[in-house]
C-alpha cells in the first residue's frame, strides 16, 4: 500500500469528482494520502476531508505566496486547528521566489513563525522551496527542526543538496518530477537517499508523472512515482511502497492499522 503524502485534493479541479478519484487511486495500490491546505479555502476543505474519509489526513498552514496576507486572526486560527484530529504537520509552508507576490523578508519571517509554531506543538513541517533552496536551507539550519522533522515537499534539488537537508533531519519527498526524462538530478537524489529518509506524493493536481505529464495528476499515481524510483534504485515496488508508506507513518505520528 502506498501513502500520497502531499495532495491537493480540496483544489477545485477535484471538484467534481472526489469519490471516485479516491476510489482510483485505492484501485492503484494508493491507501492513504494527505490533503494539504495552505489558505484559508483550502485548509476549511481539507479538514472536511478528513472527516469524510478514514483514510485522508490533513497537512495545514500558510504557503509563502500567501505570506502578504498572515495575520495574528489567522495564526491564531491556525493554531486552534492543529491541534484537531487527523492534522498531523504543518504546511505547506516556505519560500517562493518564482512567483514572488511578497518580499523576501515578509516570507521568511512567515516561515520562522510557522516553523515556531510547529516546535511548540512538536509537529513536523511540510516545506516549499522555489528557485530558494539556499535561503529555505538557512532558515531551517538556523531553526534547528531537527527535534521536529518535516518533509521537503516534491524534492527538486540535487543529491547534494538532499545530503544537506537530510543532515538536518529532513525526509525527501519525490513527486511526479522523479519520472521526468530531464530531471536527472532529482533521480540522483532519489538514488542517494536513505530508505528511511524517503517519501512519496503527487502534489495533485499538478505535476503529474509520466504517463499521465501534462494532464490533471492525481493521487493514485503517486504509483507512477514508486515504479520509477524502484526502477531507478534497482529494489522492488513492494519494498519501495512499504517504506515510504512506514515513514510517512511514523512521520505523521500514526499507528500501522
Amino acid at each position: 500500500m502506498i501513502f500520497d503524502s502531499h495532495t491537493h485534493l480540496n483544489a477545485e479541479q477535484f471538484n467534481e469528482d472526489i469519490p471516485e478519484t479516491i476510489q482510483r487511486a485505492q484501485e492503484l495500490g494508493v491507501s492513504q494520502m494527505a490533503v494539504v491546505g495552505f489558505d484559508t479555502p483550502t485548509i476549511t476543505k481539507s479538514l472536511e476531508l478528513n472527516q469524510a474519509y478514514e483514510n485522508i489526513y490533513s497537512i495545514i498552514g500558510w504557503h509563502p505566496t500567501e505570506a502578504g496576507s498572515y495575520t495574528s486572526a489567522i495564526e491564531k486560527k491556525l493554531q486552534e486547528q492543529l491541534i484537531l484530529p487527523k492534522v498531523v504537520a504543518l504546511g505547506e509552508i516556505g519560500l517562493d521566489y518564482y512567483w514572488m507576490e511578497d518580499p523576501k523578508e515578509v516570507q521568511a519571517k512567515v516561515f520562522q513563525r510557522q516553523i515556531a509554531i510547529a516546535k511548540e506543538m512538536n509537529l513536523p513541517i511540510s516545506v516549499h522551496t522555489r528557485d530558494a533552496i539556499e535561503d529555505t536551507y538557512q532558515i531551517l539550519k538556523e531553526a534547528d527542526v531537527r527535534d521536529i522533522g518535516g518533509i521537503m515537499h516534491s524534492f527538486s534539488g540535487d543529491a547534494e543538496w538532499g545530503k544537506r537537508f537530510l543532515d538536518l533531519g529532513m525526509h525527501l519527498s519525490f513527486s511526479g518530477v522523479v519520472t521526468f526524462k530531464k530531471a536527472v538530478e532529482v533521480q540522483a537524489a532519489a538514488m542517494m537517499v536513505p530508505l528511511d529518509k524517503m517519501l512519496v506524493e503527487t502534489d495533485a493536481p499538478y505535476l503529474a508523472p509520466v504517463p499521465y505529464r501534462g494532464k490533471r495528476n492525481e493521487p493514485g499515481y503517486t504509483r507512477y512515482v514508486v515504479e520509477k524510483i524502484a526502477e531507478l534504485r534497482q529494489q522492488s515496488f513492494e519494498e519501495i511502497a512499504a517504506a515510504t508508506t512506514r515513514n510517512a507513518e511514523k512521520l505523521f505520528g500514526l499507528t500501522h492499522e
